[in-house]
């Protein structure tokens, strides 16, 4: 049964760590820029869950994915919902295929998806990116999450697909309203187009939040947790204390119920695709020295940057001196850099087809410690021969975004946040690598 909504004051739409790969729609296809919210629930159930209740009933091998940014990362509602399934299915053998990266949404996650999750040969994968697809346009998510949900059911049509909706306390006022914020809605759009169930643990949370069961987080003047039972959700804006993880897990383990009921085994269709621009040949193309000129080294995997990485970027490729230059020509539409960000990351220039850009930098407002991000250099291209050159510039990025906070805090080296280093892992691609020989 569905909780009564309620109305909150409005409250913006702060998203931290957001991905910027929104391509250009289609002149064929007129989408709106801000299409109609969907009403919130918190499970629909559409086409179940049926083959792998089959397999977890059977006492089968289940290989569960959990595919989404930081709020899955964590040590919460995965690994309590991996735990609860162990539980309920005590016969079958359940595995966890963990493909979570904080700050990235599905604009990355869509060509990170083979390598990261099909290549595991998953039974269920939950996808979770709705908090961070909060700052995207929503043409760019139809495209990667339908991407996503045609790779799944190419490569195998028994795969089942899950939904799942986290909150950012941005999104409560969508919420409170009883609609799904902007970028949950455009995932239920995906979801409904393909008959996908979804779990709206974000739904539950603003109810409890507007029941006064629940404070999203402490306001700076209030620094200690209130005495009455009232839980606290989260230390920031997004990512759940475990209290709230265990709402998410309650809502989930309500939820599959439900969807049990209405489940049936049986192969998902892929039919005629919702946007014939999708993002299903999305994929990520292993760099190769043919492509470098310079001195980019193949970083050590066993120590540093090289080992740290390694189980998302396998190899990892570091130019640090101006003139350093990744070369390549693909047959597609769309190309990108899945590298890091860091401290002494510089900036680079990219040159599409003869046409040069300005500087690209490498570095942001988090910078001050390496993450996984990526870069997006030509998209919307019409489908043909295409050169890309990529080169580090001489000048480094602006660092006063990150110096002004840290350069008065106990041994602040400098040295840390200086150099002209680009880390590259692999080409973004939606086409197929063209080689020079």
């Amino acid at each position: 049964m569905i909780a009564k909504k309620h109305t909150l004051p409005t409250l913006s739409l702060l998203l931290t760590l957001l991905l910027g790969w929104n391509a250009p729609s289609a002149p064929a296809i007129a989408a709106e820029q801000t299409p109609p919210a969907v009403s919130a629930e918190l499970v629909r159930a559409r086409g179940g869950l049926g083959n792998v209740l089959a397999r977890l009933e059977a006492g089968e091998e289940v290989r569960v994915g959990y595919f989404g940014g930081s709020i899955t990362a964590q040590n919460g509602w995965r690994p309590k919902t991996l735990a609860w399934l162990k539980q309920q299915y005590p016969k079958a053998q359940i595995s966890e295929i963990n493909a979570a990266i904080g700050g990235t949404g599905s604009d990355l996650g869509v060509f990170r998806y083979g390598r990261d999750v099909l290549v595991h040969r998953p039974h269920l994968v939950f996808v979770e990116f709705a908090v961070n697809d909060g700052g995207a346009a929503p043409e760019s998510i139809y495209r990667a999450m339908e991407g996503i949900v045609r790779q799944t059911w190419a490569a195998d049509p028994t795969t089942d697909l899950c939904f799942v909706y986290t909150i950012h306390r941005g999104q409560l006022a969508d919420l409170a309203g009883g609609n799904c914020p902007r970028s949950a809605s455009a995932h239920e759009t995906i979801a409904q187009y393909y008959g996908i169930p979804s779990i709206n643990m974000a739904l539950r949370i603003a109810q409890m939040e507007a029941a006064g069961e629940l404070i999203f987080r402490l306001d700076p003047d209030q620094p200690s947790p209130p005495t009455d039972g009232t839980i606290v959700f989260a230390p920031d804006d997004c990512h759940p204390h475990d209290a709230g993880h265990e709402i998410y897990l309650q809502v989930i383990a309500d939820a599959w119920q439900q969807i049990a009921k209405s489940s049936k085994p049986g192969p998902h269709t892929l039919g005629k695709p919702f946007r014939e621009d999708n993002w299903q040949r999305a994929t990520l193309v292993p760099i190769t020295p043919e492509m470098l000129q310079g001195s980019w080294q193949r970083m050590d995997p066993s120590e540093g940057l090289g080992q740290r990485f390694g189980n998302r970027l396998p190899e990892l490729w570091n130019g640090s001196k101006p003139g350093d230059t990744i070369r390549f020509a693909f047959q597609g539409t769309m190309a990108g850099l899945y590298d890091l960000l860091g401290p002494d990351g510089g900036q680079v220039v990219c040159t599409v087809d003869g046409k040069t850009g300005g500087p690209r930098p490498r570095f942001d407002h988090y910078c001050t410690y390496h993450r996984l991000a990526s870069l997006k250099i030509a998209s919307g291209l019409e489908e043909g021969l295409h050169s890309i050159n990529i080169e580090i510039d001489g000048n480094q990025p602006d660092r006063s975004s990150v110096l002004d906070r840290v350069r008065d805090e106990p041994n602040f080296d400098p040295a840390k946040y200086d150099g002209t280093n680009v880390w590259a892992g692999y080409l973004m691609m939606i086409g197929e690598l063209v080689s020079d020989k």
